[in-house]
């Protein structure tokens, strides 16, 4: 099995001027685009949702008004009430890379009772979906044996020589600028925010460079402006996966059913470490009988996929048991086929890359990168060590002065969190929470990454939105959310 290296790091960063524009001044905008009917669909391919959609041709480099421009993609779903507000809604994905029409059809349920009073308003941002997409080649899989430095690089060139775009154009300064300029130009007077993983970072943003077309904010699953993601991405996988283990040991059923459970996922690194085993699976786009080696880096990335969300980490025990005692890798290799197919066609690696090593990798403190710990991880170094291969290569981008400090805001924040988060941990709400004067930060017990959509969070988010207040909302119902139960076999949990 191939496993999915994404092009998608890499960027020198050089300290650009603050990015300017006269994108707050909605007289700069022209408005002269009609949204029609459309149809948005989800990544899954299983969801659709009736909205109106356009789009709006904005310069690539905003330094240049009469130079290249690029077309975003615009939706609109219209509000149940037929007298909304004047303050939409925007929901704005993760990835990076990931488009925010696609997120949003996928997770429309999320935000059905927001939508019964306001407008909600979609961008996909510049370089992802149907916004001039940067798209890397499909040489971004690699076979794991071939990921050599040189091999790095050559691939990384090969990503920058088929991109549409200039990448230094695509980053998250350059970004909300366009949301701006889209909520002018369709008459809002003010934005509500949601984001989800990355997409708090573009939240965040968007409220430091224009709070006063800020409404309310909700952040899910935090990244803080000022930590540079990479380094603790391998710890914090690690201690999510050491908390499922504690979780397993302390379920009587689940206990009795896989006692050997962290010594047996260790014995089978080890072994696949050494040899790759051969699996034989149908394929899940063709259903034909597709051949694979699976080897210690795949069962590393099935692990991180599956510890993402609780319904899929209820069945982690079960197929690292089954693997390990049964010595059948296939269900295991069934979801990192699955998972990272579909994760190949929503994500748009190069503009992943052109705001990871913009905004992140060049702020590296190398001596406080601890390799010993990460080697001591099941996810290792390797990530760190080919985000910082590409991105000696990458062009630099723009990037706005004091953009890695904390944000300080007095607009109302809603902050989100699973405590089983194995990427943007609850201590990143709280720490993002200290500089903002009017803000809660709700914790959901055994949940993971994103937790919008889960039990009484969808009603509690439409109340912050309606009254733009943290003041008097009752999250008591949040305590009742619990992980869903381990599966002690194939056909379901324990009765």
């Amino acid at each position: 099995m191939r496993p999915q290296i994404p092009l998608s790091f890499a960027l020198l960063l050089a300290f650009a001027n603050g990015c300017s524009s006269p994108a707050d001044d909605p007289a700069a905008v022209s408005a002269n685009f009609r949204l029609e009917d459309c149809t948005l669909r989800g990544a899954s391919g299983l969801t659709a949702v009736a909205a109106h959609c356009g789009t709006l041709s904005v310069p690539e480099n905003p330094a240049e008004p009469d130079g290249r421009h690029i077309e975003l993609f615009i939706a609109r779903v219209r509000a149940l009430s037929l007298d909304p507000p004047g303050d939409a809604l925007t929901v704005i994905a993760g990835g990076p890379g990931q488009a925010s029409s696609e997120f949003f059809a996928d997770y429309a349920g999320a935000f059905e009772a927001i939508r019964r009073e306001r407008d909600i308003l979609l961008v996909d941002q510049r370089g992802t979906g149907r916004s001039n997409a940067l798209d890397c080649p499909a040489q971004q899989e690699l076979e794991s044996e071939d990921i050599t430095p040189a091999v790095m690089r050559a691939a990384t060139r090969e990503c920058l020589a088929g991109l549409t775009g200039d990448p230094r154009f695509y980053t998250t300064s350059v970004a909300v600028e366009d949301l701006n300029r889209v909520r002018a130009a369709l008459g809002y007077s003010s934005l509500n925010l949601y984001g989800v993983s990355y997409g708090t970072r573009v939240v965040q943003h968007y409220l430091r460079r224009f709070p006063e077309r800020t409404r309310s904010v909700i952040l899910d699953g935090v990244v803080p402006m000022d930590t540079a993601l990479g380094p603790e991405i391998s710890l914090d996988a690690q201690a999510a996966l050491e908390s499922i283990f504690r979780r397993c040991a302390a379920d009587d059923a689940c206990a009795a059913h896989f006692p050997d459970l962290a010594t047996a996922f260790a014995t089978m690194r080890e072994r696949l470490d050494t040899s790759a085993v051969q699996v034989e699976l149908p394929d899940p786009v063709t259903a034909l009988p597709r051949r694979t080696d699976f080897s210690a880096q795949d069962l590393a990335v099935a692990v991180r996929l599956l510890s993402y969300t609780s319904e899929s980490v209820s069945f982690l025990p079960l197929l690292l048991h089954h693997a390990f005692h049964r010595q059948d890798f296939t269900p295991l290799a069934a979801q990192v086929l699955m998972v990272s197919e579909q994760l190949e066609e929503s994500l748009s690696y190069g503009m992943h890359n052109a705001v990871v090593c913009t905004e992140d990798v060049p702020f590296y403190d190398p001596g406080a990168i601890d390799r010993d710990a990460l080697e001591g991880t099941y996810l290792g170094a390797s990530q760190l060590d080919a985000l910082l291969e590409i991105c000696a290569l990458w062009p630099a981008g723009l990037i706005d002065e004091g953009f890695k400090s904390p944000v300080a805001s007095d607009r109302p924040v809603l902050l989100l969190s699973g405590t089983a988060d194995p990427v943007t941990p609850p201590a990143n709400a709280r720490h993002v929470a200290q500089h903002l004067e009017n803000a809660l930060a709700i914790e959901a017990e055994g949940q993971g990454h994103g937790i919008a959509a889960l039990g009484c969070v969808p009603r509690l988010m439409a109340k912050f939105v309606a009254r733009a207040s943290v003041e008097a909302l009752d999250t008591d119902c949040v305590e009742s959310l619990r992980p869903a139960p381990f599966f002690i076999s194939f056909t379901g949990p324990a009765p």
